[in-house]
């Protein structure tokens, strides 16, 4: 049997680089490094501190929080697992990738896990400063992919629509990676003019053409022990994707004019908001490359798949725009939640900037927001008008000549509704076969709020 409370077990903690602590199956931790004591403002203390209480401060398990639970998983599956959790560290929320790896005795009975933590420096559950903010269960999926990817050197593609934040995921990778204390560069492969792309990659020598009055590095040279972010990679023509693939499989290269071979020595990312086996299949881009560059793909969700990070979205933007005073009300933030945001963070941004212009208050409401926001959901107006004659016609009394607008039918029955209760007003909306911003336009038109 192993003995849990001995030297030979925080003798292995110890040897871990990262936050690290050995819990038994009631959570209690009985050993642990430096580095995790460093981690919490709390103090640790061992065989009675609870891994939840330092790390939560919570006086119960994470699952009874809403969130998964390592050990939970590790004893469902009887092996290791990883979660991405919001700790609360002497930085404030933290995210953690948390790897748990369940101890076993020799008849192979669980008798504890070895809990070892990675802190994400680049992101954050509340708003800070040039980091990517969320809290939203896809936006975890991603940092858990970006973490891991960050810690090799294999090829990264980041797939997403525009305005998802590829290029700031591509910092990230770069700026948790061993390559991070070298250059980071970007090229812009929609703008790369075909004639220039070995002058731009891979510089060229004094005379090499004409107008070539001196020497010039490339960007390949410039990037030598970093990385290389070729952003929509899509846009590369056939005809220079040849080069390129040449470069990546060889890592080598000649500049315009030079006679010398140079070694590379880059990490690659790519990013397109195309799909590129869609691409491949229609010839316009390489099989072989594509292969070369996705040896590690992660897909950005869109705004409408984490839709519960727009308040802390919103927040962030107006903090670090000189507008840390004003704030969005309750029904502004509701109506932006429920809007699609075609053009995905960049818009939002956009979208927070314009609405804190407009606010004559600190607090941004509604009718502030722009007018293409507010006018998205026109286009369903038809039927939900069309029901309200149905209702005008039937709450008419024949003895009477008096003939209600339809707007005054329209106020009466989303009232009668509000009053009814036991609605969400995605619930109502659904049932009245009207999306939700349109009902939700049309509530705070009348002043009418659901019960």
């Amino acid at each position: 049997m192993i003995i849990i409370n001995n030297a030979t077990v925080q003798d292995m903690i110890d040897a871990i680089d990262k936050p690290a602590i050995f819990i038994n199956t009631q959570y209690t931790i009985l050993a642990v490094n430096q580095a995790y004591r460093a981690t919490y403002e709390s103090e640790v203390i061992v065989n009675r501190s609870k891994c939840f209480e330092i790390s939560h401060n919570h006086a119960s398990p994470c699952d009874q929080h809403g969130e998964d639970c390592p050990i939970k998983a590790c004893i469902d599956s009887k092996k290791s697992s990883n979660v991405m959790h919001i700790h609360n560290t002497d930085l404030g929320k933290t995210y953690c990738d948390i790897l748990m790896k369940p101890v076993k005795d020799n008849d192979g009975m669980v008798i504890g896990f070895l809990e070892i933590l990675d802190k994400i420096n680049y992101a954050s559950a509340e708003p800070q400063q040039n980091k990517m903010i969320g809290h939203s269960l896809p936006f975890k999926h991603m940092l858990t992919k970006i973490n891991r990817a960050a810690q090799a050197d294999i090829s990264v593609l980041l797939h997403g629509e525009t305005g998802t934040g590829k290029e700031l995921v591509a910092r990230a990778l770069h700026d948790s990676s061993p390559r991070a204390d070298k250059p980071f560069v970007v090229i812009e492969c929609t703008g790369l003019n075909e004639n220039l792309f070995e002058s731009e990659l891979f510089g060229h020598e004094k005379g090499a053409f004409t107008g070539a009055t001196h020497a010039k590095k490339g960007l390949i040279d410039i990037a030598n022990g970093g990385t290389v972010f070729f952003d929509e990679i899509a846009d590369v023509a056939l005809s220079m994707q040849v080069k390129l693939l040449r470069l990546i499989e060889t890592q080598s290269y000649r500049s315009v004019g030079g006679l010398k071979q140079r070694k590379a020595n880059f990490r690659l990312i790519c990013a397109s908001h195309k799909n590129l086996l869609s691409l491949v299949e229609q010839g316009l881009f390489r099989r072989d490359l594509y292969y070369r560059i996705a040896g590690f793909p992660i897909n950005l969700p869109s705004l409408r798949e984490r839709s519960t990070d727009i308040p802390d979205l919103c927040q962030y933007f107006l903090k670090f725009n000189k507008n840390g005073n004003k704030r969005f009300s309750d029904e502004a933030i509701t109506y932006l939640c429920q809007y699609p945001f075609p053009g995905n963070i960049r818009e939002l941004k956009n979208t927070v900037e314009h609405a804190a212009l407009l606010a004559n208050e600190d607090v941004i409401e509604f009718d502030d927001l722009p007018e293409h926001i507010l006018e998205a959901d026109n286009r369903t107006d038809n039927s939900f008008n069309k029901q309200w004659n149905e209702h005008q016609y039937n709450a008419i009394s024949t003895d009477s000549d008096v003939i209600p607008t339809l707007e005054e039918v329209e106020a009466e029955y989303l009232e009668a509704l509000s009053k009814k209760g036991g609605f969400t007003i995605d619930d109502l909306a659904s049932k009245l076969h009207l999306s939700s911003r349109t009902l939700y336009r049309k509530l705070h038109k009348y002043g009418i709020k659901l019960d």
